[in-house]
Order: structure tokens, then C-alpha cells, then sequence
């Protein structure tokens, strides 16, 4: 099966369609959750790869696409962490129920929205491996924005950053980062019984590596562990960064 051309839709009353993909498996193992990064989608190397891995343990998997993001419905301006964390929150009910354990896999952004769903379904969420995880990173795109991106803010609403990594520009709203203020998790202690693995590049030039231990220090278990990758960048999607995010999963399954 062509993982990239073959998606399911959520159907949502009053909220955008969502787009996501959805392998069953072995009831008694966790399923498998990634969650995207910032306007990305979940046809991605580590997406599909991953979900290759899980497969080949019989395991369920379930990767989406946030509202505003690929071939979900919605406008991408549209969104905030908070919602996008609930559209993350509704494909899981719809395809996993709300009793079924929960493997987080959190890519960049994808990290942010996988600790608040930690912290939301603590029964239901048995582990989280964080990759390149960038929770708050709204309070450092506000405190970069230059004069003329505040002035572009305050009269259109958004502002605009280049991306590296596709010829159109990353768009920061008002609202994300308004949102982004309610929902801040390194400022706070927080409990968990969930196992916290974070995967960090120390090449990476997005989300600085000692982030990784801040996240590990803002909650209070000893379940927490920080995999540096010294040679790695803020994708990790090279063939070894891809087995360490595996190997990485298979011991939150052990834990």
C-alpha cells in the first residue's frame, strides 16, 4: 500500500475535515501516535518510516493531519496549539477510543501537542518519545519578531518568517500565540507516570538542545530521559536518527 497517496477523514460537525491514516493491530500493545510539527503533514519521512516499524511488530499506528495542515480541511491561519492538540484528541477518540494505551511520538511542535495531551489523558497515555520536542516555542517567535513583523502583525493579524525547508514562508499568527501563552508547560512542575524519552539533535538550529533537559526537569518523574544525537540536526531523519526514534519506542514500551 502507497501510505502517501491513501489517507481516512474525520468528518467533525462545525469543525474542519481531518485527514489521517489508521493501521490496526495486537490489542495488547499500545498504539503508536505521531504528531506532525509546525505546518507539516503526515506523509513525512519519519511518519510513514515509523509506521513501517510498528507494523512489522503487529502494532497499531495512527499518524493525522492537524486542521489547516495537508489534506485536512481548514484554513492553517485558523489554528492554535489548543486546537490542534484537541483535533489530535478527536482522531484518537474516533480511531482508538479513550481506554486503548497511547505511545506519543512528538515531532518539534508535535512535542508541545503530545506533553499536553500527557498531562490531559494521563490514564490513557503510557509514554511520549519527544523528537527535537518544542513546547513554548510561541514565547521565542514573539520575542524574535522584528519591528516590521509587529507592524505586519498588528494590521494583518500574522506575521511572516522564512522557512528553510519549503519556498513558502512560516505564517505566526496573533491568535497562535496568544494561544500559545494559556498553554506554556516549562514554566510549571507538572506529574506524570508516563515515560518520557527526548530525542535531541545537538546540531539542531531551530530548538536549542538544552531544551530537552528543560522538559525533563518540568516533570517530576524519574521516568524522564534525555538521548542527545550530537551529530544530529532538527529533522533527525537520517537512517540512524530514524532507529533511534524507533529503538526509543520500543523502550517506552518496555518501561
Amino acid at each position: 500500500m502507497d501510505t502517501t497517496t491513501t489517507h481516512q477523514t474525520l468528518m467533525r460537525e462545525d469543525k474542519p475535515d481531518l485527514a489521517y491514516h489508521f493501521t490496526d493491530g495486537a490489542a495488547d500493545l499500545p498504539v503508536v501516535v505521531f504528531l506532525g510539527g509546525y505546518a507539516s503533514d503526515m506523509d513525512g519521512t519519519k511518519a510513514t518510516w515509523l509506521e513501517g516499524k510498528a507494523k512489522d511488530r503487529g502494532q497499531a499506528y495512527l499518524r493525522l493531519n492537524y486542521s489547516g495542515h495537508g489534506r485536512s480541511g481548514g484554513a492553517f491561519k485558523d489554528g492554535t496549539i489548543g486546537s490542534w492538540m484537541h483535533d489530535a484528541m478527536d482522531v484518537i477518540a474516533h480511531t482508538c477510543g479513550g481506554e486503548r494505551p497511547l505511545i506519543l511520538v512528538g515531532s518539534s511542535m508535535g512535542g508541545w501537542i503530545g506533553l499536553l495531551i500527557t498531562l490531559e489523558r494521563p490514564e490513557q497515555v503510557r509514554g511520549l518519545v519527544g523528537i527535537a520536542a518544542a513546547p513554548d516555542f510561541t514565547l521565542e517567535v514573539e520575542a524574535r519578531l522584528s519591528a516590521a513583523q509587529r507592524q505586519q502583525m498588528a494590521e494583518l493579524g500574522y506575521a511572516e518568517e522564512p522557512n528553510e525547508y519549503s519556498d513558502e514562508p512560516y505564517i505566526f499568527t496573533r491568535a497562535l500565540i496568544e494561544d500559545g501563552r494559556e498553554r506554556l508547560i516549562l514554566e510549571k512542575r507538572h506529574q506524570t507516570s508516563a515515560k518520557l524519552i527526548m530525542l535531541q539533535g545537538k546540531q539542531d538550529a531551530d530548538v536549542p538542545w538544552e531544551k530537552a533537559e528543560r522538559i525533563c526537569a518540568a516533570f517530576d518523574s524519574p521516568r524522564t530521559e534525555v538521548r542527545f544525537i550530537d551529530d544530529g540536526d532538527h529533522r533527525l531523519s537520517r537512517p540512524q536518527d530514524l532507529e533511534m526514534i524507533n529503538q526509543a519506542i520500543v523502550d517506552v514500551m518496555g518501561a
